[in-house]
């Protein structure tokens, strides 16, 4: 007769199987996943990224990482897909129908810069997006609707600038957004080269505020009306 298994090697099994009836948080170890994929997936770019490293930061099992996301390549267009939604999300929540043109326009300018100043991975996760040549982003099959409003927002602020008399009518609002985004944008993935160029630290309180007043006012200065005459 074999001998009882001891309290010490009857514990971890007991840990274990108590662990595997836990129930699972699909949500947050959802959530968990996608954040850990942003930061892996940013620092290290698609090819670089390792599934086990992002299993690890999300403290999640990697079978549980499969089992929500597929493979490598899905869980890179989730995340993705989470990042742009995120942003549009933020946009929509500023209301800018109930402000008046110029500062509807305001407040989409500092948003803009603020959300790229406030989250850095995602500047270089589009980075690597554009290294890859949007190959996963032209799968997406959300990605023009999610855009689409956007762009209808801005058209529709330009027209009431217009017929309230401060704004211009020929402006482009797509032409306009990639404008916005670009002041935000090159500012936060060029600071460290550009505080050393120009021997300034951009990532001063003084000098992002100076950076976000002169992206508002240089946006708004190109809607005005043209004097007449």
């Amino acid at each position: 007769m074999s001998e009882p298994s001891s309290p010490a090697a009857i514990a971890p099994k007991r840990a274990a199987d108590a662990a595997e009836r836990r129930p699972r948080n699909s949500v947050k170890t959802k959530a968990s996943i996608l954040a850990a994929g942003r930061v892996e997936f940013a620092d290290r770019g698609f090819e670089g990224a390792r599934v086990d490293a992002i299993a690890e930061r999300a403290g999640a099992n990697k079978r549980l990482l499969y089992h929500y996301f597929g493979n490598k390549e899905d869980l890179y267009r989730a995340v993705l897909l989470d990042a742009y939604q995120e942003i549009r999300r933020g946009e929509r929540a500023l209301s800018l129908d109930q402000y008046d043109p110029a500062q509807a326009m305001d407040r989409l300018v500092r948003f803009t810069f603020r959300h790229f100043l406030a989250n850095p991975w995602f500047t270089r996760l589009l980075g690597t997006e554009n290294i890859e040549n949007a190959r996963f982003l032209k799968t997406l099959p959300d990605i023009k609707a999610l855009h689409s409003p956007l762009v209808g927002q801005i058209e529709a602020i330009i027209l009431r600038g217009n017929e309230a008399g401060i704004f211009r009518r020929d402006v482009d609002p797509v032409q306009l957004y990639i404008s916005v985004a670009a002041l935000g944008f090159f500012y936060v993935s060029n600071t460290a080269t550009l505080s050393v160029i120009f021997e300034r630290d951009l990532t001063s309180v003084g000098m992002v505020q100076e950076r976000e007043a002169h992206a508002v006012q240089m946006v708004l200065d190109y809607l005005k009306t043209k004097p007449v005459g």
